[in-house]
């Protein structure tokens, strides 16, 4: 059964941290590359965040996010997580972890994902 459940959203004032975590069943999980995206509202595009590769570990981040940010992976735990720290409002987004397709070439278009979780609201106050 394919399983994507992400934990650790909340209420954070800005300059703060949290820690988002992505628990997937083994068969979401194993040998596959895994990404987080955010949405800041219903109807906006789902922007890509940070991604890391099952086969070499790099790590990709998107713009706004570079320095703040840092994606890492347990692999005995079968989870992904998402440490942000020095958050601003503008990070005010439901957070959604995605497993990447087999073959996929890229690491930052959402069409390069095959599963997603529900997500997880984040809220930073000024």
């Amino acid at each position: 059964q394919v399983q994507l459940e992400e934990s650790g959203g909340g209420l954070v004032q800005a300059g703060g941290s949290l820690r988002l975590s992505c628990a997937a069943s083994l068969r979401t999980y194993s040998s596959r590359s895994m990404g987080w995206f955010r949405q800041a509202a219903p109807g906006k595009e789902r922007e890509f965040v940070a991604a890391i590769s099952w086969a070499t570990g790099n790590k990709y981040y998107g713009d706004s996010v570079k320095g703040r940010f840092t994606i890492s992976r347990d692999n005995a735990k079968h989870t992904v997580y998402l440490q942000m720290d020095s958050l601003k409002p503008e990070d005010t987004a439901v957070y959604y972890c995605a497993a990447r397709r087999a073959g996929a070439v890229g690491f930052s278009s959402r069409t390069e994902y095959e599963y997603w979780g529900q997500g997880t609201q984040v809220t930073v106050s000024p």
